[in-house]
Formats: structure tokens, C-alpha cells, sequence
């Protein structure tokens, strides 16, 4: 619980005691039920409390729900109390129809407008209540896909409509390796803390710190998958044990790698494309250049133009573990020039 919120309550009860024994003072008939009144005024403040106990998570589009249908609930019995078909007859009877229409009709009103899903500003104009059901989609992100650094790339585009949850003990992590002695780990590390003050300079980014704990680090992995399943989220992680585990409990894993291997262009026998061309070939009279997502591209015949920046008709591809190999020729006026 909130320490604020329960020193507020626990303040709210004293003063309905306080106010109670006062009362006595007021009231000189009372003055010899003092301690029936104290306790009753702190009976009244408990059982206010209770009640926004009850209420937590009620939020501000129930609470004009809930008014809206008490309203036309008056309204429907009052119109109906009054209509010509309660003018004759029996005056308890009517009174007790009456009566039964002011607790039905508000009740059915209420239970109407709290189980919907409309926005009311078609009955109220210029009036717009956003609907309690909407959700925001999560995605709890973890230290590796801080450190590998796309992520951030991917959030400026606004590709990712989802909002980022990252788990305090993430953070103490990321620091703990930025704190490292051994200087790779300490630069994935700030590298990571980088990416983080990158996201939170992109504009309408939803980032939403959790904060969670865990007592082993061993213990992280287990953590990240649980807080995935507890908030149906989904878990962006470049580890691929980690995403195993997450798909094994049925959580959805965003995997970086295969959707930067989704944007890769598809380049098809035929076309030119323009690279630098950086060191020799294995053949002779190769070289090899690369494209921006990391493609190798072999070219016939380029040795000598080896840190130029060349065009290039591509004659074949072949599949490999890291992506494609594209071979490629030299057009004609390059390789004659």
C-alpha cells in the first residue's frame, strides 16, 4: 500500500473521532454517550474507508457511468410514476410501484451505462469520456535489447505503437555492467544507458518504469517472463534462451533480428545497385563490398577499384547462415573506365 495513502486514511479516521468527541461538547444532551460517539465517529471513518478500499480501480469514466445512469434511471421512473397509468387505483399499491420503479429503473440505468462500451458524447455534446476498456499494448523490454541498441532506431520511426515497460531491477542491472572493470562489458553497458536517454527523447513514447525487484540476478530471466505473463505483454529480448522460455509459457517474443531480416530489400538477377567496394576476394580479381543490413556482395573483375564506390549489376545470391552472399558483375563503363 501506498505510505501516503494510508497515512491519509488513517489521519481521515482520527478526525472522525476527533470530530465525534467534539460533537459531545455541542450537543449537551451527549454529553454522557462520549465514548459511544468517539466510537461510533471512528466506526463511520473505518467503514468510509473500507468502501474506497472497494472502489480501487474505479476510474472517472465508471464514476460518470455510474451518474449518468442513476440519472436516466430517475428520469425513466419519474416519466413513468407520473404517466396516466398510476393516476387510478389503490394509493399503497401505487405508492409501492412508485417506490419500485425508483430502485429497478436507476439499477437497470446504472448496470447499462458500466457494462458499455460507447463513449457518451453522442448524448452529451462537446463531451467525450474515453472508454474504461481501452487498453495500451505493453512490450517489457529487457537489458539485452537496451544494449544491442535498434530498439531505439525502430521507437523513432513510431513503428512500435505499443508502450515500453522496462523492470527497475533492468535498470540496476544495465548499471551494474556500466560499473564493470572490464571495459567491454562496461561499454555494452553505457551503451545501453545511452539507448535509454534515446528513448526517452522520442516525442509520445509511452515508457513506463515497474518497479520490481529481485533478490538473485539468476532469478531476472524468471522475473522478465513472469511480469510478460502477469501484464499480457510481450518481451523484446536479443537473447534467444530468454525467448525459448517466454515462448514456452506462452508469452509472445518481438525478435529484432528477424524483423531486421523482414526489411532487407529483396534484390532480384538483373539490377544495379551502388556499394563501396572495401578489400579483395577469396577469387582473383574479386572484391567485396557490403550493404547497409550487412549483406556480402562479391564482385567480378573489382580488385582494382577496391575504396572506390562503384555500380554493380547483381548475377545470383546464395543463402547463408548470416544473411545472403550476392554476386555481382561490374557494368560495362565502370569496369572499362
Amino acid at each position: 500500500m501506498n505510505k501516503t495513502l494510508l497515512v491519509i486514511r488513517i489521519g481521515f479516521i482520527s478526525m472522525c473521532v476527533v470530530a465525534s468527541w467534539l460533537l459531545c461538547y455541542t450537543i449537551t444532551d451527549w454529553d454522557h454517550y462520549r465514548t459511544v460517539a468517539v466510537m461510533m465517529g471512528g466506526l463511520i471513518g473505518t467503514l468510509i474507508v473500507l468502501v474506497d478500499v472497494l472502489l480501487k480501480g474505479f476510474s472517472l469514466r465508471g464514476l460518470s457511468a455510474l451518474t449518468f445512469g442513476l440519472l436516466i434511471g430517475v428520469v425513466i421512473a419519474g416519466l413513468i410514476g407520473s404517466s396516466p397509468l398510476l393516476e387510478q387505483g389503490n394509493a399503497e399499491q401505487i405508492y409501492l410501484v412508485r417506490l419500485a420503479l425508483f430502485i429497478i429503473c436507476p439499477y437497470l440505468a446504472t448496470v447499462v451505462a458500466l457494462r458499455g462500451k460507447d463513449e457518451f458524447n453522442f448524448v452529451i455534446p462537446y463531451v467525450r469520456f474515453v472508454p474504461h476498456e481501452v487498453e495500451v499494448p505493453l512490450v517489457v523490454v529487457d537489458t539485452t535489447a537496451l544494449i544491442d541498441g535498434r530498439i531505439a532506431r525502430v521507437c523513432e520511426t513510431h513503428f512500435l505503437g505499443s508502450g515500453l515497460v522496462i523492470p527497475s531491477f533492468v535498470l540496476t542491472e544495465l548499471q551494474l555492467i556500466a560499473d564493470s572493470s572490464e571495459p567491454v562489458k562496461q561499454a555494452r553497458g553505457r551503451r545501453g544507458l545511452e539507448v535509454l536517454n534515446d528513448l526517452r527523447k522520442i516525442k509520445g513514447l509511452d515508457i513506463r518504469i515497474h518497479q520490481s525487484e529481485v533478490a538473485r540476478r539468476q532469478d531476472i530471466e524468471a522475473k522478465l517472463v513472469y511480469l510478460a505473463q502477469s501484464m499480457k505483454a510481450k518481451l523484446l529480448t536479443t537473447d534467444v534462451n530468454l525467448a525459448k522460455m517466454a515462448q514456452f509459457q506462452g508469452v509472445q517474443w518481438l525478435n529484432l533480428h528477424a524483423l531486421e531480416k523482414a526489411l532487407r530489400p529483396a534484390l532480384l538477377v538483373g539490377e544495379s545497385i551502388e556499394l563501396e567496394l572495401v578489400k579483395p576476394g577469396k577469387d582473383e580479381g574479386q572484391a567485396v563490398g557490403y550493404l547497409p543490413d550487412g549483406s556480402l556482395v562479391v564482385v567480378n573483375n573489382g580488385r582494382a577499384f577496391i575504396g572506390k564506390r562503384v555500380t554493380v549489376e547483381i548475377i545470383g545470391a546464395l543463402p547463408t547462415g548470416g544473411g545472403k552472399m550476392i554476386f555481382a558483375n561490374l557494368l560495362g563503363e565502370v569496369a572499362a573506365g
